[in-house]
């Protein structure tokens, strides 16, 4: 089973910035499709960002509209570690943020968490205003 643990969370005033990683277990990290989703109260689970598990320096991304421009997902394979590097942060993005894993097979989607095999516990992010 693959294990995921995130951490980076906590407060953060609007406009600010926080950096959330999540660490993998898994001797075939470099081949997982990885995702960011969060989830606020009284709302469903919400895609935020997903990169695509390839072994190599350059990977496919996939955003969330609400996020393009402000969020930043890279990997780093050696430390089977993804990150998810938030700037202007808004008050909106307030959110239980969790890390998912796929990996099986071929997928031309990423949005959808049944997509992914493996989450971890999540890790809360606060904007204040």
């Amino acid at each position: 089973q693959v294990q995921l643990v995130e951490s980076g969370g906590g407060l953060v005033q609007a406009g600010g910035s926080l950096r959330l990683s999540c660490a993998a277990s898994g001797r075939t990290f470099s081949s997982y499709v990885m995702g960011w989703f969060r989830q606020a109260p009284g709302k469903e689970r919400e895609f935020v960002v997903a990169i695509r598990g390839s072994g190599g320096i350059t990977y496919n991304t996939y955003y969330a509209d609400s996020v393009k421009g402000r969020f930043t997902i890279s990997r780093d394979n050696a430390k089977n570690t993804v990150y998810l590097q938030m700037s202007s942060l808004r008050p909106e993005d307030a959110a239980f943020y969790y890390c998912a894993a796929r990996i099986g097979t071929y997928t031309s989607t990423y949005r959808s968490p049944s997509l992914y095999d493996y989450w971890g516990q999540g890790t809360q992010v606060t904007v204040s205003s």
